[in-house]
This record gives C-alpha cells, structure tokens and sequence, in this order.
C-alpha cells in the first residue's frame, strides 16, 4: 500500500509540474529586464508599468470587462430561470430541451462561433460589441444552468412546500427560501461565467466587428507582430485573475456544503 501510494503522489506531482510549470516560467520572465524571453538580465517592473501605459490596451480591457459583466449577468438569470424549470417543473420534451441546452458544452467552440456569425450576418445584425455579448452569454448559460441545477438537485423540496403551507405565494418561496440556499451556486456560476467570458478568444474572434477588439483579440494580435515581455506581463495578470475566480467559484460552492 505505501508503495502504491507513494506512486500515485509521484504521478500526481509530475502532473502538476506538466500543468503549471510553465505558466510559472511565463510569470516569472515577466520581470525580466531582457527583451528576449531566453536569457535573464535583471529583475525589472518595467513591462508592467508599459502595460499601464497601453492605451489600446486598456481600451481593449474596458471592452473585456463591459461584455463579460453584461454577458454574465444574462447568462446567470437565464441559467437559473432554466435550472429551476427543468428540475421543479417537469415538462413533456424535458429530454429534448435538456440536450439542447447542454449542446453548447459539447460541441466544437469553432462550430460555435462560426454558427452564431452566420446567424447575426442572416438576421442584418452588425458585429459589434453586442453580438459579441451575446454569443458569450450563449455559450455561458449552459454553464450557470448546470451548476445551479446540480445544487438545486440536493436541495429538499418540502422547505419551499412549508414556506408555501405557511402562506408564502410561490414567488415568496423561491425568493426567500430557495434563492438564499442556491445563492452560493449562483455566485459560483456567475464567477466561472465571467472567467470563461473573459478568456474566450474563439467565439469572440467570429462574433466581433470594427471597435469591439477584446483582450484575447489584442493579445493575439500582439503575438503576430512579435513576442514582447509585455505579453507576459499581461499573461501573468490574466492567470492570476483567472485563477483566482475560479478558486473564488468554487469556494462558493462548496460554501454551503461545509456548512451541513
């Protein structure tokens, strides 16, 4: 047994290390006072400071933030209308619709992309900022839906039934009893929505138009024309922030669970 496990915690370290060593090299020449990212000369905050300085950068982060916090916003009150649908109100073609909802998980983000372009350019919808909005809540509904469903799954149905023997109108029930219980699963699917939203590149790559470039689209195209320190800089912060939301996610999460 101690063999066993002593292997299994060797492959699991080696994992780790295959996973995140190197995001750790990335973070760590950011502060390389060389502009080749193949030798070190010195510890320097100067690539932070140019990526301050970046106009179309920021630009470029404001437009980020603008979709992923709108995008996240229609995606969590669509995520849990249809969470709280398919689980307290059985229907019939419940199947269909439940495949339906999960095929943005499943199927190619291309596919995806090229989809929704092909949409917005067959009803006259310009690319822009709000196509691009709307695509990432499309694909982030799913998302949202699932968590709070699986939350919602465990919650004991006869809470909500009391609230309702006790007088409570079916809206009352739902804000004042269910609500507050999946409210941990509806942080966290928002947190992860606005994460995922805030990184795609695919998606946003077929749905945006002249003046709507986000921060995967400048990133990319900052790579093009040659690989700067800046962008690591700017990969560290977009990991550390990332990595931190989604911690944050499922720290909500499993709130509630530690709590029984």
């Amino acid at each position: 047994m101690r063999g066993r496990r002593a292997w299994l915690l060797s492959a699991s370290l080696a994992d780790l290390v295959f996973l995140y060593a190197p995001i750790a090299v990335l973070m760590l020449f950011s502060f390389n006072a060389s502009r080749l990212s193949a030798t070190w000369q010195g510890f320097t905050f100067q690539w932070y400071r140019l990526l301050i300085e970046d106009v179309a950068l920021l630009a470029a982060v404001q437009n980020s933030l603008l979709v992923g916090v709108i995008s996240t916003i229609i995606a969590t009150v669509l995520g849990v209308s249809a969470a709280v649908s398919l689980e307290r109100v059985p229907f019939r073609g419940q199947r269909v619709v439940e495949g339906a909802l999960l095929l943005p998980l499943v199927i190619p983000e291309v596919m995806m992309g090229v989809a929704l372009m092909l949409f917005f350019v067959l009803i006259k919808l310009p690319l822009s900022l709000v196509t691009v909005t709307i695509g990432h809540a499309a694909f982030n509904l799913p998302i949202v839906a699932v968590i709070v469903r699986a939350r919602l799954h465990k919650l004991d149905p006869r809470l909500e039934e009391a609230a309702r023997d006790l007088g409570a109108t079916p809206w009352q029930a739902f804000r004042r009893v269910t609500l507050p219980l999946l409210m941990p699963a509806v942080l966290g699917g928002a947190l992860m929505a606005f994460t995922i939203s805030l990184d795609d590149f695919i998606v946003t790559f077929f749905t945006a138009g002249p003046g709507s470039t986000t921060l995967p689209l400048k990133v990319y195209s900052m790579v093009k024309s040659g690989v700067s320190p800046v962008i690591n800089a700017l990969s560290a912060i977009l990991v550390l922030v990332s990595m931190a939301l989604i911690g944050l996610s499922l720290a909500l999460q499993r709130e509630r669970e530690g709590q029984k």
